[in-house]
């Protein structure tokens, strides 16, 4: 027997979730498709419960400066591992609850089962025949784990197991060291867990500049072992599991695979909707409508492999679930690209990255926190920030950095490119003394003084003391 509906939504994730908002405002014809535990991502296995782990490890991390702040007695402080998981736990399950509550009154419209695309217009789930007028495919992704690993069993985790152990092994390879790979190494050599992480490029957590890479490498190394720049492969040695990467090999108890995430595409059916499929099996998809070429079939979130960051994954299900019940497609502006490493110091990478910039068209102003203010008051006086503007207009085009409070600042200026504020206009912004936004306010004026000079009546003339107890 066939079904017929409007919308069919394949996934419940943040894109799904938010397909979903929009398709029932305006139709009662909708199922919502879901394979697996329902819930986002983010609250089940990532934001969420990572950033629980963090602040536990950051806060525990942070005894180590009691001494220098004049504080005694840090000899008695220790970390209960399984209570600090359990904490994650618990604080997992109630973010899920939460995301649950969207779906729990969807009686007869959710369905779960595993979806295959038979056309453009219809899924098969678990032999039920469903015929749609638009499709939005929101599948999410997994972590990638080569399928050799899979032989060592539950020695290999993922960030959809970790937060499941009931205690840490004391000796871990983290492999990756893009934003998950670098967060989770961090965490938990915080928490007292001997790591080594392995990356196969030079790049660091999503970052293209090289000083700013190389001002990240540093400080990691200070925690924890980092080699950079080959693969690293896994033997069996009777009992031990060895890492190497030809140059380094290292037994430990467990490895973390942070290598990215892969798109829950696998046996959807994409070859059935006769477009062309690159060599990952994925269609081109507009980002700005996120159709599939001209067909009634809308790919949002992780799953298209766009981007995948919640509030990205949010704004492809809005577009989605738009078009999926429009007469006509609509196009919409995507927001300024930002992306967030909640390590210490921060990572973030805003606007137009170093790798894209135009080198002769770019001027870049760069502060170092070591002897900022307000970061040596608060024993967080380490990172660099280095900001990119139009050499002749002044226009900011972007930022990269490793720097303390970044996940802030990194906001302020996504407004202004936003915007398309120039130098001069966030040198008029008021910055009040002492924060480590006046950091920031030094990169600033770094690069007003590569344009030409505002007029003397213009308070982003303004420039600064030369003195750190003042700028």
């Amino acid at each position: 027997m066939s079904e017929h509906v409007d919308v069919a939504i394949i996934g419940a994730g943040s894109a799904g979730l938010a397909a979903l908002r929009e398709v029932r405002k305006r139709t009662d014809s909708f199922v919502l498709i879901n394979d697996g535990p329902w819930g986002t991502t983010c609250a089940r296995v990532g934001c969420m419960p990572s950033k629980v782990l963090i602040e536990a490890a950051n806060a525990f991390h942070r005894r180590k400066d009691f001494d220098r702040f004049g504080i005694r007695g840090t000899a008695s402080l220790a970390v209960d591992i399984p209570a600090v998981l359990e904490r994650v736990r618990e604080l997992r399950d109630e973010f899920v609850g939460g995301t649950l509550k969207a779906t729990e009154d969807l009686g007869d419209h959710a369905i779960a089962g595993r979806a295959r695309l038979r056309g453009p217009n219809q899924i098969d789930v678990d032999g039920r025949r469903i015929n749609a007028r638009n499709i939005v495919i929101a599948t999410g992704s997994r972590p990638v784990v080569p399928a050799s690993w899979h032989a060592f069993g539950e020695r290999i985790l993922t960030t959809d197991t970790l937060f499941e152990q009931r205690d840490l092994p004391q000796r871990i390879a983290v492999i990756g060291m893009g934003a998950i790979g670098v967060e989770m190494a961090q965490a938990l050599a915080r928490l007292g867990v001997d790591v080594i992480g392995f990356g196969s490029s030079r790049s660091l957590a999503g970052l293209s500049d090289p000083i700013v890479t190389e001002t990240l490498e540093s400080l990691l190394r200070d925690e924890f072992a980092v080699h950079l720049g080959s693969s690293a492969e896994l033997v069996r040695e009777g009992d031990d599991l060895r890492v190497h990467n030809g140059k380094v090999s290292v037994v430990v108890d467990a490895v973390l695979a942070a290598m990215g995430r892969r798109p829950n595409i696998d046996g959807l059916g994409l070859e059935t909707l006769g477009v062309a499929l690159d060599q990952r099996g994925m269609p081109a998809v507009d980002p700005h409508t996120t159709r599939i070429g001209d067909l009634p079939v809308f790919f949002a979130g992780d799953a298209n492999g766009y981007a995948p960051i919640l509030h990205e994954a949010a704004d492809e299900g809005h577009i989605a679930g738009l078009n999926a019940v429009a007469a006509s497609p609509r196009c919409f502006t995507r927001r300024t690209p930002i992306a967030i490493v909640f390590s210490a110091p921060n990572i973030a990478v805003v606007g137009k990255r170093h790798s894209e910039l135009d080198e002769a068209a770019t001027i870049v102003g760069a502060v170092s926190f070591e002897r900022q203010g307000r970061a040596r008051a608060a024993l967080q006086d380490k990172g660099v920030m280095r900001i990119y503007a139009d050499r002749h207009r002044g226009v900011l085009l972007g930022a990269e950095m490793c720097a303390p409070a970044g996940e802030h600042m990194a906001h302020l200026l996504a407004l202004a490119i936003d915007r398309s504020l120039t130098v001069h206009d966030l040198l008029r912004l008021p910055f009040y003394h002492p924060v480590l936004e006046e950091g920031m306010r030094s990169a600033l004026r770094e690069l007003a003084a590569q344009l030409p000079k505002c007029s003397d009546s213009d308070l982003a003339s303004c420039t600064g003391f030369g003195l750190e107890a003042l700028d």
